[in-house]
């Protein structure tokens, strides 16, 4: 099973680098449309806006056509659109784009999901912490090129275009590595499966797990919004070298991944899970007081390294969920975790404006805080 879990992770890879790539241009994007905080937190929480629109449309599309050609087709969109940011002509219109790459991406991000969960089954160990870490490469990638584009004076409408043009290679390679993607579980002969379990019904159920999902996508979306003119407006640094805040959450977040799968087979999700949330808060802590440029990067470094194993914990157990199909669970938590990943940069745009950025942070502490307290969630059995 090497190859198809290489194919998968590259599937992964992708997607991260897609928004990656235009997110170290986010600053000099607020300073030329003239953005204030909160007008800036609601243009770029068209990503999450765009992908709540997606409602049950993945799960109906992994179910008509299957995960990897849902994945190749959604991620060749994708790309497109992304090159496309560059020729936005107004702020208006960058958020219709941004809405757009978020529509999509929720479609690809319950595809490959669906992949790698069944990969993972086929495989018989854990390894879909390790196929998110490759999404972690893949958006650390994207950071760095995007932040060595911004700094190096490169045309954004340039760099967008080469970002587009790797995305679509690569893709192809994972795409052929991957093959045939094994068939799901029928829901119907899975124990415990109840086929009449309705939206509401279904919310509930999986409401615990996404809540730890969303404290995780909530880092993610700070990292992907806020790292950057936190390291600008906090402790000084140059606006081209404003992704770097951004690149060090995502890296540790890639290494978090990658040792993930060792650290929940020898200890449990759960275990995995609490600690994440302790050295989330405690990350969130050293931002706030950050007055150097290394105390705020050892803040987000620790926050990405304890969210690490969230999203993928948690779509692992919602794919295992007494009472649910997998395709359901997963597309269930996946919407909720974009409600809360559509909530915070408004939020936390809006408590910018009422008290200031370094207070507004905060909300990485309050994140560490939910996952401490809900990661019992995790638990896909008694005991584990």
């Amino acid at each position: 099973m090497l190859r198809p879990a290489l194919g998968v992770g590259l599937l992964f890879a992708t997607n991260g680098a897609a928004l990656a790539s235009v997110l170290p241009w986010y600053p000099t994007l607020k300073a030329q449309w003239g953005l204030g905080d909160f007008a800036f937190g609601l243009m770029v929480a068209a990503v999450a806006l765009g992908s709540l629109v997606s409602t049950v449309l993945p799960s109906l599309a992994v179910n008509r056509f299957g995960p990897r050609p849902v994945v190749f087709w959604g991620t060749v969109v994708l790309a497109l659109l992304i090159a496309a940011v560059g020729w936005a002509p107004s702020a208006v219109m960058l958020a219709g784009l941004l809405a757009a790459v978020g529509l999509l991406d929720a479609v690809i991000d319950v595809s490959q999901n669906v992949a790698g969960v069944r990969v993972e089954a086929a495989s018989g160990r854990s390894i879909l912490s390790s196929m998110h870490a490759c999404w972690s490469l893949g958006a650390v990638a994207g950071g760095i090129g995007g932040t060595l584009a911004a700094s190096s004076g490169l045309d954004l409408r340039v760099h967008l275009a080469l970002v587009a043009a790797a995305i679509i290679a690569t893709l192809a390679v994972g795409v052929w590595l991957t093959g045939p993607v094994p068939r799901g579980e029928p829901p119907a002969t899975r124990a415990g499966v109840d086929k009449r379990v309705g939206v509401g019904r279904l919310m509930w159920l999986t409401l615990p797990v996404a809540l730890v999902a969303t404290s995780g996508t909530m880092i993610e979306d700070i990292a992907n919004n806020w790292a950057g003119l936190a390291s600008v407006e906090l402790v000084g640094v140059e606006l081209g070298q404003a992704g770097v805040a951004f690149t060090v959450v995502l890296a540790a977040q890639t290494i978090g991944r990658f040792t993930g799968d060792r650290l929940i087979d020898a200890f449990g999700r759960v275990a995995v899970a609490r600690t994440g949330g302790a050295l989330i808060a405690l990350g969130g802590g050293l931002v706030m007081a950050a007055t150097s440029p290394g105390l705020l990067y050892l803040g987000f470094a620790l926050a990405g390294f304890g969210c690490a194993t969230l999203v993928p914990s948690a779509f692992a157990a919602a794919a295992r969920l007494p009472g649910v199909s997998e395709g359901a669970g997963v597309t269930a938590v996946s919407w909720l975790m974009r409600v809360g990943f559509l909530a915070t940069s408004p939020v936390l745009g809006g408590l910018s404006a009422a008290t200031d950025l370094r207070w507004a942070l905060g909300l990485i502490v309050v994140a560490g805080v939910v996952v401490t307290v809900l990661a019992s969630a995790l638990r896909e059995s008694p005991g584990t």
